[in-house]
């Protein structure tokens, strides 16, 4: 069905319109935590109110009537029209302001609805520019009907090729089996304290002193009275229960309806949410790459997310949220949905079993990189836990001498582990089209980046890396996290490698085979000095020596 096409009056520009009345109502939902934090201070005192809480209405009523008004002016102020070329919105009281954003820069169109705004019926509709990664260049319409927001989405995507986008667009649905996977995230054991210390917050901000009660007390007394060995083996498998159920409560309630398909030819759309609804469209131009992650829980498991590398996303935490595109699945479906997004198959350095694909073997980082790993997790991890206990053991108690070598004991073999594990996991790679990184233990990731996407390269080094021959490569992207990290990748290489994978950015900084080493002048010095030599093996390039401080390679700490 084609695009609605935007109302022009007669010899002029289409009219301006307004938001949806009911906006007004959405900015009253503020009022619900106080009145909450009075309705639970009047069952906790028994119906007694205090002064303070009096004073407490006082102050709600007069917000409620200010910021009443105040979104009564906005919404009487702010309007916005879709000519043919252009998104348009007005708004401001004393200094109007007028944004108009050409259409062919619209990225994405982001509808997110709360469960207030799904109560009245509208929703939130966000639109992202080919500048917006900041959040800068961001359009926020709040609120619209859903049919409107609808119609508008269409109509600020018409300049998209609406021609088919293959015999099946629809790239993944939810699969329920998939829960089995949601345990094997962060909230299952941090999702428990997060949601202990709100309670907490909460039962302080009326004048609860949770320590105080005395079924509290009594718990805590009857812990310290049992027998630790029983006692907090249960408490954590309490603690791993409540967190199971919380993970598989929030993996339902936020990728319900969960549906990836191509919308036609050149838009990508997510939708998902029970309570809060958000569907996202990413422009296919925007779309940079796709991110395999697979946490370590969720990697023992056989287990993966998928994620989009695109601009127009937002800022940092907006990215995080917009760029998902496939919950915790089984790693088979994660590489089929990334390599339906990539319109191509996806590279995998370590294929799933059963596949029959053969591994699609990456560029191995030097053995310095697996030192690296060792000393620091020495150093940050079995070290000071093993002194702090060692001293505390001398200055109390010897039990916690005893304490100390038995967490070395365990911590040691932890350590060398997951060392030998990050580094089986670095590796980096051209495959195609694509620039191919994979690093990490606590979360392994896999990026598959557009190398056309890549507008810079930083060159990072550290006393330590420069003494072990190492150099951490950044990508500039203008999308996604905004730079891709290669760490520890070889020094005599990675000029090459940069200069291969994004060809266009290096070359004027680097030396070919045939060309003789200069001799040119140093900055601020009469003589001269010989360029340092550090031919790669792949294609033989070489540093160009900076005269004046100038074409001099993007680099830090060297």
């Amino acid at each position: 069905m084609s695009a609605p096409e935007p109302v022009t009056a007669p010899g002029g520009p289409p009219p301006w319109r307004r938001l949806d009345p009911r906006t007004l109502l959405v900015h009253c939902g503020w009022l619900a935590a106080p009145l909450g934090s009075l309705a639970l201070t009047a069952l906790a005192t028994g119906g007694r109110i205090g002064t303070g809480a009096w004073i407490t209405l006082a102050a709600v009523a007069v917000s409620f009537a200010v910021v009443t008004a105040l979104g009564l002016i906005r919404w009487a102020r702010t309007d916005f029209r879709v000519t043919h070329d252009t998104l348009d919105v007005r708004s401001g009281l004393l200094t109007r302001r007028l944004r108009s954003v050409p259409l062919h820069r619209i990225r994405t169109v982001d509808l997110t609805a709360s469960p207030l705004h799904r109560l009245l019926g509208v929703t939130v509709l966000r639109a992202g520019t080919a500048g917006s990664a900041d959040g800068g260049g961001e359009l926020t319409l709040e609120a619209l009907s859903v049919p409107e927001a609808d119609r508008l989405r269409t109509a600020l995507l018409t300049h998209a090729d609406t021609g088919a986008a293959g015999e099946d667009p629809v790239l993944a649905r939810v699969n329920w089996r998939w829960l089995r996977y949601a345990p094997l995230t962060f909230w299952v054991v941090g999702g428990v304290f997060v949601v202990l210390g709100a309670v907490y917050r909460v039962l302080d901000g009326i004048g609860i002193e949770p320590w105080k009660l005395g079924f509290v007390q009594r718990a805590f007394r009857e812990f310290g009275a049992s027998m630790l060995w029983l006692t907090v083996p249960a408490v954590l498998l309490a603690v791993v229960a409540l967190g199971s159920a919380g993970a598989v409560v929030l993996y339902i309630e936020g990728w319900w309806n969960h549906t990836l398909e191509w919308a036609d030819a050149r838009t990508l759309r997510v939708r998902h949410g029970l309570l809060t609804t958000r569907s996202v469209t990413i422009e296919r131009a925007r779309l940079r790459g796709v991110l395999l992650r697979e946490p370590l829980l969720l990697r023992a498991g056989g287990g993966a997310t998928v994620r989009a590398v695109a601009g127009g996303l937002g800022d940092r935490d907006e990215n995080r949220r917009r760029s998902a595109l496939l919950p915790p699945a089984p790693r088979r479906e994660a590489l089929r949905v990334a390599g339906g997004a990539l319109r191509s198959p996806f590279p995998d350095p370590e294929p799933t079993p059963g596949t029959g694909r053969a591994p699609d073997t990456l560029t191995r980082h030097p053995r310095a990189a697996l030192r690296r790993r060792r000393t620091r997790g020495l150093l940050f991890a079995v070290l000071p836990g093993t002194a702090v206990l060692a001293g505390l053991g001398v200055a109390f108690t010897p039990v916690l001498l005893h304490c100390a070598w038995i967490y070395a004991a365990l911590t040691m073999p932890a350590v060398w582990w997951l060392a030998h594990d990050a580094y089986r996991n670095l590796g980096h790679g051209v495959r195609g089209r694509h620039l191919v990184v994979r690093s990490g233990t606590f979360s392994r990731d896999t990026l598959a980046l557009q190398r056309e996407a890549v507008i810079a390269w930083t060159f990072t080094t550290s006393p330590f890396t420069r003494r072990a021959g190492l150099v951490a490569l950044t990508a500039a992207v203008a999308a996604g996290e905004d730079g891709y990290r290669i760490p520890d990748v070889a020094a005599d290489r990675a000029p090459a490698f940069a200069a291969m994978a994004a060809p266009g950015i290096l070359e004027e900084f680097l030396l070919r085979p045939d060309e003789a080493p200069q001799r040119v002048p140093a900055y601020g010095a009469p003589g001269a000095k010989q360029v340092r030599k550090g031919a790669t093996e792949a294609t033989g390039w070489t540093r160009r020596p900076a005269v004046d401080g100038v074409n001099s390679p993007n680099t830090k700490g060297s």
